[in-house]
This record gives structure tokens, C-alpha cells and sequence, in this order.
């Protein structure tokens, strides 16, 4: 079988594809008005585009838009992968560093990135990061039950108005919440055998300015791993469809305008904006 992945249109339509293609995801199974209802079915397995009442279009002839229209929490994780806490010169949390974004600091893939002002913010970093969507409400989850409650995977740009952090840690809330500061999309792709969240180890993320890659790591090198991650902060608070775990970057790139930026993370797929003020 092979992957599926859902998605919505430019003009908001919920979409299912897979490697050939995408259908409007009501012609595939009517009960799936939307991405959040299929968010909630993801976990068990989504239907076959090849069933759908509609033909497939080629991703190239679509537009996309943020494939989560209305998120819920969304965690960042910091320090999650060692080279990146040592490149910062920072001791290695001993527990997840995380972090809440406000859903509308969320936006599609395409962007525009829109930089603040620059007497407000004059150094801002972005960096590409793998994301896990949670498909189920779910509390007190055990790391070897965590493939039951996520809906799948989506590749994230996260910013950062450095300078704004550097001030004062405690600004962290603010350096992380302007508006388009987390590129989603342009797709999420639900888990299969070959991409369950205990079997990313060799998935490799890659923070892309202007073609050049700024920073490179994989899963396997990060403190806590995805499963872990979900666990965790499933301990702390119910987890519920749409919300999203960042789970960390390799490392970010000082972004200006005219820049285009790429997150780039194998198996999973590539979202990309450019950078406006």
C-alpha cells in the first residue's frame, strides 16, 4: 500500500493522494468532509484514492494551502538535536525544552515569511523542523501505543526574531509568535509501515536558504525521538486532533527579504516560502 497523504486545495477542499495523485477526499468516502474529520480516521488508515468518484490531479496542477485549517496547540521543541546545542553553546536539556506557538502564527506553504519591522526585529532565524500530527485525544499515552494516536507527519519552517531572545530568555513567547512565523504543508503524510513513527531513524532534516543547506541532521541523532515526544507531553495535558509537535531543527539560517527558504525532510516532504517585510 502505498502512502497517503492529505492536503487542501487553494481554495480550501480537502484532498487524499497518494505518490500518483490527489481526489477530492468526499469522493473517496463520503463520511470525510474535511481534514480535520480525516485527521480523527487517519490513525486506523485512510481509503484508496483508486475508489474515489473524482480523478486524480497531478500535485504539479494544484495549489495548496496550509493542510491543517484550524490547529490546535502547537509545541516547538528546543535543543532536540545534539550537534545543535553544542553549535549553540548550550548544555543538553535532560528532559524536552518545549515550547508553545499561537495558531496564528501558522500559514501555508508558499508564505510569504513577513519579517517584523526592522525596529522591531531586526535578526530572524528559520529553520526547518520534521512535525507530528495528533489524530486522537489522547492522555498518559505509553511510547509503544504512540502509532494509535497520530494522524501523521508534515515538514514545518519555524522562526525566530533572535535578537528579541537574546534580550531576555523569558521573550522567548514573543521572538517565536508573529504572524506567518510557521510555515506549514504542503501536505501531511499518514503513517504507514514503512513510515511509523518508531521507524524514523533514518529520516533526514534540512534547513535550505537560497539552495544552500544551512544545517543537516537525522532523527536518529535527536535527544527524544518523536514517540518519545508525543509520550511526554501527553503526560503533561490531553493532546487532541490538530495539535502539532515540532519535534526540533538541525539548525536555522538568518533569513532577510527576497530570501526563499526550504524544509526538506526525506520520506515526508518539502515546504518552502519566501521571505517579504
Amino acid at each position: 500500500m502505498s502512502a497517503r497523504y492529505l492536503a487542501r486545495s487553494a481554495d480550501g477542499r480537502a484532498l487524499l493522494g497518494d505518490d500518483e495523485g490527489y481526489v477530492p477526499l468526499d469522493t473517496a468516502d463520503p463520511s470525510l468532509r474535511s481534514v480535520d474529520d480525516a485527521l480523527r480516521a487517519a490513525p486506523d488508515g485512510l481509503p484508496d484514492p483508486d475508489g474515489a468518484t473524482a480523478s486524480r490531479r497531478l500535485a504539479e496542477h494544484l495549489g495548496f494551502a496550509s493542510p491543517i485549517e484550524r490547529p490546535g496547540k502547537l509545541f516547538g521543541i528546543g535543543l532536540n538535536y545534539a550537534d545543535h546545542a553544542t553549535d549553540l553553546d548550550e548544555v543538553r536539556p535532560d528532559e524536552p525544552a518545549s515550547f508553545f506557538k499561537p495558531a496564528t502564527a501558522a500559514t501555508g506553504p508558499g508564505g510569504p515569511i513577513r519579517l517584523p519591522p526592522a525596529e522591531i526585529s531586526d535578526r530572524v532565524t528559520a529553520e526547518a523542523e520534521l512535525a507530528v500530527v495528533i489524530g486522537r485525544t489522547c492522555r498518559d499515552v505509553p511510547e509503544e501505543r504512540v502509532d494509535e494516536v497520530v494522524a501523521g507527519y508534515v515538514p514545518v519552517i519555524d522562526m525566530t526574531a533572535e535578537d528579541i531572545l537574546e534580550r531576555n530568555p523569558r521573550f522567548l513567547t514573543r521572538s517565536k509568535s508573529f504572524d506567518t512565523f510557521l510555515v506549514f504543508g504542503p501536505r501531511i503524510v499518514v503513517p504507514d509501515d514503512d513510515l511509523a513513527i518508531g521507524n524514523l531513524d533514518d529520516v533526514e532534516v534540512r534547513t535550505v536558504v537560497d539552495d544552500e543547506v544551512i544545517a543537516e541532521n537525522t532523527v536518529s541523532n535527536m535527544l527524544f525521538r518523536p514517540h518519545e515526544l508525543v509520550s511526554f507531553h501527553s503526560s503533561v495535558m490531553t493532546l487532541e486532533p490538530g495539535d502539532v509537535i515540532s519535534t526540533g531543527t538541525p539548525g536555522a539560517g538568518v533569513i532577510r527579504p527576497g530570501d526563499s527558504v526550504r524544509a526538506e525532510v526525506d520520506s515526508v516532504g518539502t515546504v518552502h516560502a519566501d521571505v517579504v517585510r
